[in-house]
Formats: C-alpha cells, sequence, structure tokens
C-alpha cells in the first residue's frame, strides 16, 4: 500500500509561487529526516522567493545538512555575495561525498542559469533525478533557445507523472515559446491551476504573458495589476507591465522605475539603460 506524500501540499504551493502559503503550512508532524530536510529546504527557499535572505542565511549554520547549506548559498548568490556562493558551490561540487545530493545539483543550476552559464548550469542537473531538476533543464533549455531539447525533457516528466504540477507548468512554459497555436494550450493550462489552485503571481504572469501573445492586452494589463496588488516589486510583473503599457501605448516610466529600483541588474533595465546611452550618443552626434 502506497504511503501518503506529506508533503504534496507544501510543494504544490511553492511550485505555483504561494511562498507564504507553503511557510504557514510547513508544520507538518511525524516526517522521516529525509523529508524533514526536503521541508526544511522549501521553506527557506520560499523566504528566498520573497526576498528575506538575510534570514536564511542567518538561520542556516554550518551543522545543517547538504541541502540546506545549497540553499543558504542561493540566499547568499541573491543577496549580491556571488564570489562566496559560486566559490563554495565549486568546492562542493568537486567532493564525492556530496556532490550528487540533487538539492546541492539544483542550486548548482540555478545559480550557473542566473549567471547566464548553461553549459555549467546543465552539467549539474542534465543526469535528473527530480522532477524540480527535470523542469530546470527545461527552463534551461529554453533560455539556449533549443526547444527541442526542451520537449525531450518534458517528455520525460510526461512519462514519470503526467499530471505533476511542475510537468503541466513545463508544458506551459514549451507551448510559450513555441508560440502559434500552443499559446492557446499555455493559457488553457494557467486557466486551470487558477480554477483549482491559489491565484498567485506566478499563475497570474503565465495567463497575462498568453493574454498579450493573443493580441489581448487590456486583459493582460487587468492579470498584471492584481500580481501587482500581491507583490508590489515582483520583477516579472514590473517587466510585463512594461512590456504591455507600450502595447497599449501608455506610459511605462512608473514600471520601469520601480524596476530598476527593486531589480537594478535586470535585463529589461540594463536594455533600457543601453538604449538611453545609445540615443544620447546619437542626439550628441547630431548636435
Amino acid at each position: 500500500m502506497a504511503t501518503p506524500d506529506l508533503l504534496f501540499g507544501l510543494r504544490n504551493s511553492f511550485y505555483l509561487g504561494a511562498y507564504q502559503a507553503a511557510i504557514n503550512n510547513s508544520d507538518v508532524p511525524n516526517l522521516p529526516p529525509e523529508e524533514a530536510v526536503e521541508r526544511d529546504s522549501l521553506v527557506y527557499r520560499s523566504y528566498i522567493a520573497l526576498g528575506s535572505y538575510q534570514l536564511v542565511i542567518n538561520e542556516i549554520d554550518s551543522s545543517a545538512p547538504t541541502a540546506l547549506q545549497a540553499v543558504k548559498l542561493l540566499a547568499l548568490y541573491l543577496s549580491g555575495d556571488k564570489e562566496t556562493a559560486i566559490s563554495s558551490i565549486r568546492e562542493w561540487l568537486s567532493d564525492a561525498a556530496i556532490t550528487n545530493n540533487p538539492i546541492l545539483r539544483l542550486i548548482a543550476g540555478i545559480i550557473y542559469m542566473h549567471e547566464q552559464d548553461y553549459n555549467e548550469a546543465l552539467k549539474h542537473t542534465n543526469s535528473g533525478g527530480t522532477m524540480e531538476l527535470h523542469a530546470l533543464n527545461v527552463q534551461i533549455f529554453l533560455k539556449m533557445h533549443r526547444s527541442d531539447y526542451a520537449e525531450k525533457q518534458l517528455k520525460i516528466m510526461q512519462q514519470i507523472d503526467e499530471d505533476h504540477t511542475l510537468t503541466q507548468l513545463a508544458n506551459a512554459w514549451l507551448n510559450l515559446a513555441v508560440g502559434g497555436s500552443k499559446i492557446q494550450e499555455a493559457y488553457l493550462i494557467f486557466q486551470d491551476f487558477s480554477e483549482k489552485s491559489q491565484m498567485t503571481g506566478l499563475i497570474l504572469n503565465g495567463k497575462a504573458v498568453c493574454c498579450m501573445h493573443m493580441g489581448r492586452f487590456d486583459e493582460a494589463e487587468s492579470l498584471l495589476l492584481e500580481a501587482l496588488n500581491k507583490d508590489a516589486k515582483d520583477a516579472e510583473t514590473l517587466a510585463n507591465l512594461i512590456v504591455c503599457n507600450l502595447h497599449l501605448g501608455k506610459s511605462s516610466s512608473r514600471y520601469l522605475s520601480q524596476l530598476k529600483l527593486s531589480h537594478p541588474n535586470h535585463m529589461l533595465v540594463k536594455r533600457a539603460a543601453s538604449a538611453e546611452d545609445n540615443f544620447d550618443r546619437a542626439v550628441q552626434s547630431v548636435a
């Protein structure tokens, strides 16, 4: 007889971006030690997703299991201490005793994906082993514009568990990347999540991006404003609002200012700065 999955609800909350709900509902009694570590890693990653890096750095000490130490490195990396995080992750990945730890490999993949070093990320994630690693592979391949490889990863996930939340999300990401008639399929996946789960910024952004692809910018804007009400500093929401407002012929300067303040290294901020520099140079050459 199959044992109940005590962390099912917690995992789903985390995957769908309901980070506070994941934290609030993390008191699961009678967990075996291995599952307790997974529970703690999901809770700390939820705090990271909410921007509480220092809490994670302070709470995880050197006696914590490898998985939690890896999560602490992600908090260090995102808080700005990139050099320490990357040198530590390199050192740990070279240690044969812990190099196969799935959460260590996952965090390595996330950090190297942030660094846009996709080949290095895949060295640690490509062999899979968990649904999260497979889902991260899909994201990495899409960043590399290799939807063919992303599709192969999705098929592996579908063979393991077609109804898994991460399989459904990966399917929606791939559909968005492929475009065309697949956009409607992606929209229906996010719509299904919004009917069954707590409405989160992740789901609202997913639906909004589908709407923008389909030219439904008014609908996209209302979804994004709802997401902004949930988290006024969310990078994806702000970036999507900037793009949406440009298509609606509205000013997006306020959202760009917010994005610059809260996420100065965001790709859209860098692109805007580069465009401004080029414009200034062009003006000076004509003046």
